[in-house]
């Protein structure tokens, strides 16, 4: 199965490469089933991102933004022992990976081959979960991706946004560094704008990554994910933020991670995703890279 927006064959004509890695090894979740995450985030793009009629099939338009001329490959779903490469070779091209999970630990293994193929330049990173992942007491999981993506990381750039379920020990990694996180109620207290005004100032020129947990989202309006928190943020929130800085920041790469969908009602979390993915794409400023 391929995204209906893939419009390109290869990944030479592409400008962005969509990827699935629909691998969950690293998880410690109870809840089971986020390798389903890239499929049943393709079937909800194709389903309810276009309209047919007349024997054609019409896409809807982003909110913002505009698709046109937005070259995009989905590359299909492949092992996690082949990302690493694959990456490193679509960020060599001067391309845009956008990466479909599976557990959120497949981040490290693409910050790890976004830094090595840009030559050492440490990442600011965006990271949206409800939870921080920085976990030290355990290494190689799912918990522990900023503890293991640690060299890679320009920690006085990079914000956890969306963070509500946090471990002291998250908590205390994260003051030592001086890592910056944004609950939702720092987000309701200063206001959505001033949020974004801020992220976007820290971030300056830097290469920007961005990680969409999408446990950062309320589990009222995206039940479907593997560890649910509850107080997170509504999907139009999260849009907003994204496209506000996919459209000023320097991006090199996002992921989407975490879709659960047994757990999902009526493919709501799905949909978000998908959402999520056109919109941003939609806002990405591709010829800078």
């Amino acid at each position: 199965m391929k995204l209906l927006h893939s419009n390109v064959n290869t990944v030479g004509q592409a400008d962005v490469i969509v990827i699935g890695v629909p691998d969950e090894s690293r998880s410690h979740a109870k809840r089971r089933g986020a390798s389903k995450g890239p499929d049943s985030l393709r079937i909800a793009s194709n389903s309810f991102e276009f309209f047919e009629r007349a024997g054609k099939i019409i896409p809807i338009c982003p909110m913002k933004g505009t698709l046109e001329n937005k070259k995009i490959l989905d590359f299909g779903n492949i092992p996690r022992e082949d990302l690493y490469k694959l990456i490193f070779d679509i960020i060599s091209a001067k391309k845009l990976p956008i990466t479909i999970g599976g557990d959120h630990s497949i981040t490290t293994v693409i910050l790890q081959a976004i830094y090595e193929a840009e030559k050492g330049d440490k990442i600011t990173l965006l990271y949206f979960d409800a939870h921080p992942d920085f976990v030290s007491s355990t290494r190689n999981y799912y918990g522990s991706v900023i503890t293991d993506s640690f060299n890679y990381i320009d920690f006085t750039k990079s914000t956890l946004i969306g963070t509500r379920a946090a471990e002291p020990e998250e908590l205390e990694n994260a003051s030592k560094q001086k890592l910056e996180v944004i609950t939702p109620i720092d987000i309701i207290e200063s206001g959505i704008n001033a949020i974004v005004k801020k992220i976007i100032s820290k971030c300056g020129s830097s290469s920007v990554y961005l990680s969409i947990d999408l446990d950062c989202m309320d589990p009222g309006v995206s039940p479907g994910v593997s560890v649910p928190a509850p107080g997170g943020l509504f999907p139009l929130d999260l849009i907003y933020i994204i496209k506000k800085i996919s459209e000023c920041a320097q991006i090199v790469g996002m992921d989407i991670v975490e879709l659960c969908p047994d757990y999902d009602l009526n493919q709501n979390t799905a949909n978000h995703a998908a959402r999520i993915l056109m919109e941003t794409i939609s806002s990405l400023k591709i010829t800078q890279r």
